[in-house]
């Protein structure tokens, strides 16, 4: 409703004696800093479940399509970096095909720092001779010793036995997860949060797969990551709609109520620790990589801020309508499936009412609104009445005996 809708509202809580709802922010920040907004997530779960869909299906086209640029620790073989100072990408590249290296398939990027600027060279497994003939080429071609071109090699095995313990870290970690949910909370919260942390990850592979971002093994040193801070928002969430939960434990109230009083009241602390968290990594990848150039920082930095904005977003538009979905299939909730308060009623329950109380209430203004005409009078006065926010009618007050 309009702004004039809640003053009326206000007023008339005022005016009823309501001592739970008698004060309501006008300002938006106001709301949203003491937790009392009234944002119909639940109605809107559909958007955010769609976008995720759509990224989701670009992330597994990229991936079938231009794969992962995996680095060297991954794919194996030898890298070489030169003094930029007097060789192009084109002569590395000529000098690769002189000693028999298809330099098509060679990684060629230039990184900056306070020391100068280097090519770094990246192709896959090579002898000894030629790794140091090469090596001869680069340091004669940019007029600096040998001693200046830096060389290193890695085996494939190496590489896929660091992909091997980073998998099984995950599924150690996914199952762990999962039983601890499961023992605080319930089997259903722990699998809409390996869903949310799952789309986490696949999201974040995605951003590296379509924009062609090189994973190192800081990269998955920051997914790991990514999945303690997504389950951490999570659980807040989770904690919060459990509480609430047993709060209308008496009351005959859908879930999807549960879950929007529970969403708007920790959605301030969610925008928070995520703020918190985003401003640090931001430093890090602006003035720690893009200033003072380095690289190992951009890439921990870009993969940490990724997942924290895709965190952020999954513990709000993912896991709590995923959960929402697997409650209503309860016989407790299932026959109130798609029925939730929304506008003045749901702002009523974030800030203390009964759903119970609302119900008893909502439908009393109805039946005398049907007599008097005037129903969208009468259904904002009973929405703030302090009958709608109690579960039974208030007792009447004893006289003081003189």
């Amino acid at each position: 409703m309009s702004d004039i809708t809640t003053e009326r509202a206000a007023d008339a809580a005022v005016a009823g004696g309501d001592a739970a709802v008698t004060h309501v922010r006008r300002s938006l920040w106001g709301r949203l800093y003491h937790g009392e907004t009234a944002i119909d997530f639940y109605g809107r779960r559909k958007w955010g479940l769609t976008i995720s869909a759509v990224l989701i299906v670009v992330t597994v086209l990229s991936l079938f399509t231009r794969g992962l640029n995996l680095g060297i620790d991954f794919e194996g073989g030898v890298a070489w970096e030169v003094p930029a100072g007097q060789v192009t990408e084109d002569e590395v590249r000529t000098i690769l095909d002189d000693n028999g290296i298809e330099s098509g398939g060679a990684k060629v990027q230039t990184l900056t720092s306070d020391s100068g600027t280097r090519l770094r060279v990246q192709v896959g497994d090579q002898t000894p001779a030629v790794v140091q003939q090469v090596q001869a080429d680069f340091a004669e071609a940019a007029g600096v010793d040998v001693s200046e071109v830096s060389s290193t090699s890695v085996s494939s095995s190496w590489g896929r036995s660091i992909t091997e313990k980073a998998i099984r870290a995950l599924v150690i970690f996914l199952v762990l997860v999962a039983l601890f949910i499961s023992w605080r909370f319930e089997w259903r919260m722990a699998l809409s949060a390996i869903i949310a942390m799952l789309h986490d990850v696949l999201i974040s592979v995605g951003v590296y797969s379509l924009f062609g971002f090189e994973v190192t093994p800081a990269t998955v040193v920051a997914f790991l990551t990514i999945l303690g801070f997504s389950l951490y928002d999570t659980i807040v969430v989770f904690d919060k709609v459990n509480e609430n939960t047993e709060r209308y434990a008496g009351a005959r109230a859908p879930y999807a109520d549960t879950m929007n009083v529970s969403m708007n009241q920790v959605l301030m602390r969610s925008l928070n620790t995520s703020l918190a968290a985003v401003l640090p990594v931001l430093s890090l990848l602006v003035i720690g990589s893009g200033v003072m150039g380095a690289v190992a920082l951009r890439e921990f930095a870009l993969a940490l801020l990724v997942g924290l904005v895709t965190g952020s977003y999954s513990s709000i538009f993912i896991a709590a309508p995923i959960l929402t979905m697997f409650k209503e299939a309860e016989p407790r909730f299932k026959t109130m499936r798609g029925q939730h308060a929304t506008g003045m009623e749901l702002e009523r329950l974030v800030l203390g009412g009964s759903p119970e109380g609302h119900r008893r209430e909502v439908a009393r203004a109805r039946r005398q609104a049907a007599a008097t005409g005037a129903e969208g009078e009468v259904l904002i006065s009973a929405a703030t009445t302090p009958e709608a926010v109690l579960t039974h009618p208030p007792r009447p007050r004893k006289k003081k005996r003189r």
